[in-house]
């Protein structure tokens, strides 16, 4: 079990840095042609898409944490595949595909802040409330999709670098209360002979 929360934190964190540096460059570059950040967009959603699927098969612990990364990893790269084959279709689409993913970050967000709950960390509201936010944020970007796309862009990457950096603050409160728990399960468990 120890493995595949490693080699999860890993994978996770990854995703969360690739959300922000793919914000950074939207944000920093938003006048690029929007053909190119659509093929971007379709190549990081097809990479990210194939590795939680590589991720999984390679996996010994199938849990329900692992087969949702799995759908999602299948969802995200039949989307990066769209996006490949059909860049001028997508460009009016991409705030809302992009909002979709958000939102279901949110709610993954969401479901680990009920965890930290019921594992009593203190601020257990803090990541709730990020994971609200998150889903918040894609929402907007699914039901008001802006039609100048520099600031859609813009958006986009302002979302994505939060949405990233609150994945990696959350991943390390819920691996936090983990290691704090495992610790005083091994405090509990040893047997002193007097």
């Amino acid at each position: 079990m120890a493995d595949f929360l490693k080699k999860f934190k890993v994978n996770y964190t990854a995703s969360a840095l690739i959300c922000v540096i793919l914000g950074l460059v939207l944000l920093i570059w938003p006048g690029t042609t929007t053909q190119i950040v659509c093929m971007l967009l379709g190549i990081v959603l097809l990479i990210y898409g194939v590795v939680q699927i590589i991720v999984y098969l390679l996996s010994r612990e199938r849990n329900i944490v692992s087969q949702g990364m799995m759908l999602l990893g299948i969802v995200v790269a039949v989307i990066g595949i769209w996006i490949l084959l059909k860049p001028e279709m997508i460009i009016m689409a991409v705030p809302v595909i992009v909002g979709v993913l958000i939102v279901i970050h949110g709610l993954h967000n969401v479901v680990q802040a009920i965890a930290l709950k019921k594992d009593n960390y203190e601020r257990w509201w803090v990541a709730f409330l990020m994971g609200i936010l998150t889903v918040i944020l894609g929402a907007v970007l699914i039901y008001n999709p802006f039609t100048v796309m520099d600031t859609v862009v813009r958006l986009i990457g302002i979302f994505l670098i939060y949405d990233g950096l609150s994945d990696v603050w959350i991943l390390s409160r819920v691996f936090k209360v983990k290691r704090q728990s495992e610790r005083i399960i091994d405090v509990e468990a040893v047997d002193v002979d007097e």
